[in-house]
């Protein structure tokens, strides 16, 4: 497995790329089990024009600026990409893998995704319990319960959720489906259009 600096990372990535972590906390463990997946938490970088490489995701702390809001919140957030890597490396105790897209995305979805950044910025995080909810709900529909509201969404859901607005993902799956390992190359994920996730490249920040 490939494994370049943070730096290099950052100066790689582009809109569309995500951005996979695993920690070893008990809440780390938790997601993992969950999820029978290898890794607990995702995001997607957005670079746009001559803006820093930004870090789209969502999460339970507040210690970074928002880029959209100018504010520190929890939930959805975009963050600098390299603060915020170097924040879960660090603080959380995060490995963390780059995964690019295998061509790069157009201006309409680019505009999907900006749109979708406005609609979701500072959406809440999940309760642990609601969390769960949510990611069966995905898997097993529940009487009388439609999973589509976004009063908290997680980070995996909010990957998804922007890969189906720039048309990337199949209409027949529900975001709260995805959870962070569907993005880990160990999971068969199809993306529309021709468009691929590389192999994970390991980043050392």
């Amino acid at each position: 497995m490939t494994e370049i600096s943070l730096a290099d990372a950052a100066e790689i990535t582009r809109t569309g790329d995500v951005w996979i972590f695993r920690g070893h906390s008990p809440a780390d463990r938790a997601i993992q089990t969950m999820t029978n997946s290898p890794v607990n938490h995702v995001g997607m970088a957005i670079v746009l024009d001559d803006l820093p490489p930004l870090m789209w995701h969502a999460e339970l702390g507040k210690s970074l600026r928002d880029h959209w809001t100018g504010g520190f919140h929890r939930g959805v957030q975009l963050h600098d990409l390299k603060d915020a890597v170097a924040l879960w490396s660090s603080r959380y105790g995060q490995r963390a893998w780059l995964r690019q897209l295998g061509k790069p995305v157009t201006r309409d979805m680019e505009d999907a995704v900006l749109k979708t950044v406005a609609r979701l910025d500072g959406t809440p995080f999940p309760s642990t319990s609601r969390l769960a909810s949510r990611w069966i709900r995905g898997r097993i529909p529940l009487p009388g319960r439609s999973g589509g509201d976004i009063e908290s969404v997680y980070c995996a859901e909010v990957v998804a959720l922007t890969y189906g607005a720039m048309g990337l993902l199949p209409r027949r799956r529900k975001p709260n489906w995805y959870d962070p390992g569907r993005f880990w190359s160990g999971d068969d994920l199809d993306l529309a259009d021709g468009y691929a996730l590389g192999e994970e490249i390991s980043v050392r920040s």
